[in-house]
């Protein structure tokens, strides 16, 4: 039958928005020694070791048969827990068969699953490669070496100039340790609105609620688009730029159909002294495939999940220019995170590597070729039912991206 990748259908104020096809040079002093391989002696310390460390590692293998039954290892999610193992089944139909239109999902190759799925889950790794707390990780330093580099090589960033820190449980969380990094407690920082088509850490309140937590701790102000024809209206962003004088200026939204002017937020940016940011999350894939404009080229930092376009693990990124990145890396761990999550990081790497491919380029071209091509039939006036009354359909300009808008309001509205 046939599948449509990646849909939405989402509202944003009076606008709905359908996306289509879509170790080490430091060590802690009570780093713990290591568990010794089968035939060498035990140092008498590691005899009264944590019992939760001893408990938890299949020492004796050949325990695993004892009276039949698979050791807690071995055993499949089946025998151990048929219940769970039944939801993901039918989960997994859901997904199969149905038609998904969720802003933020894409479907992750048999190879990102098996990394996430791995061993990696088991260790912990806080601190940065070559700089962590504990021992035993000089495998995970290989990891988040490739993971980083392949980050760097997909966006064509030079290591002298750009750094990235890939351990940012998702886009959220990045995008709180970039303000957490550059902004002190109530500095002020300007985001696209979220009934404009932006997202909730951009900064997002109302008269009654800080619902983000950017709005709790730091000063915001929105822009807007212009409601006659749904596009950023760059020059009212100016004269709110200058008049709330922002240190952070972001690009980037959850349901915005056209290009972002980069080059002239980035003037807006200057002439306020602050720091342009790209929120690149729902493109970053379109970014990688050479289909839309390159945030680099004008931002001062980026921050991305890569579980939407990018068709990878959920989890996050932050580029940086290189003198942001001790600011960077300081404030996703200790600030903010403890232990980053070795399997998602080496999940990444395998989707960064995927995102690299000529096949991934061809899938880039054409999200954006099925979202012009819905946006062509939207041109016509539709006439729906609607359980209050009839309700007109319009498409409110052509899509030059992934995302196709419209507008529902009522008859006379």
């Amino acid at each position: 039958m046939a599948r449509l990748y990646n849909g939405v259908f989402s509202l944003h104020g009076t606008w709905a928005m359908i996306l289509t096809l879509f170790s080490s040079s430091f060590v802690h002093p009570f780093t713990p020694a290591r568990i010794p391989r089968p035939n060498s002696s035990p140092h008498p310390a590691i005899l009264s070791s944590s019992s939760a460390l001893l408990s938890s590692t299949n020492v004796d293998h050949d325990a695993k048969n004892t009276n039949g039954l698979l050791s807690r290892e071995s055993a499949s999610l089946s025998s151990v827990d048929p219940d769970i193992q039944r939801l993901i089944g039918l989960e997994e139909d859901r997904q199969r068969y149905g038609l998904e239109l969720i802003a933020s999902e894409n479907f992750v190759s048999k190879a990102v699953k098996e990394a996430l799925g791995s061993c990696l889950t088991n260790k912990y790794s806080e601190g940065q490669v070559g700089k962590r707390y504990y021992g035993g990780n000089e495998y995970i330093d290989e990891i988040e070496t490739i993971c980083m580099e392949r980050a760097l090589e997909l966006f064509d960033l030079d290591p002298a100039v750009w750094g990235v820190n890939v351990q940012p449980y998702s886009g959220s969380p990045a995008n709180f340790a970039a303000y957490t990094a550059l902004l002190q407690p109530h500095d002020r920082l300007m985001g696209l609105d979220l009934p404009s088509g932006g997202h909730l850490t951009h900064g997002f309140q109302t008269p009654k609620k800080k619902v983000s937590a950017t709005s709790v701790y730091f000063e915001s102000m929105p822009y807007i688009v212009d409601p006659s024809s749904g596009l950023i209206d760059y020059d009212d962003m100016e004269r709110r730029a200058k008049m709330f004088l922002p240190k952070l200026l972001i690009a980037g939204g959850s349901a915005y159909t056209r290009e972002w002017d980069y080059g002239r937020m980035r003037q807006i940016a200057d002439s306020v002294g602050a720091y342009l940011m790209v929120d690149m999350a729902h493109i970053s894939g379109l970014v990688a495939g050479k289909v839309v404009a390159n945030p680099f080229d004008y931002a001062d930092l980026v921050t991305s999940t890569t579980h939407k376009t990018l068709r990878g693990p959920r989890s996050g990124m932050i580029f940086a220019k290189v003198e942001m990145m001790d600011k960077i890396n300081q404030a996703v761990f200790p600030m903010l995170q403890g232990g980053p999550h070795n399997h998602q990081i080496a999940a990444l790497a395998v989707a960064l590597k995927e995102a690299s491919t000529p096949e991934f380029a061809r899938y880039a071209k054409s999200v954006v070729a099925n979202a012009k091509a819905l946006g062509k039939v939207w041109l016509r006036e539709v006439t729906i039912s609607s359980p209050v009354e009839q309700t007109i359909i319009s498409f409110c300009g052509m899509s030059n991206r992934r995302l196709a808008s419209l507008d529902p309001r009522w008859n006379g509205y």
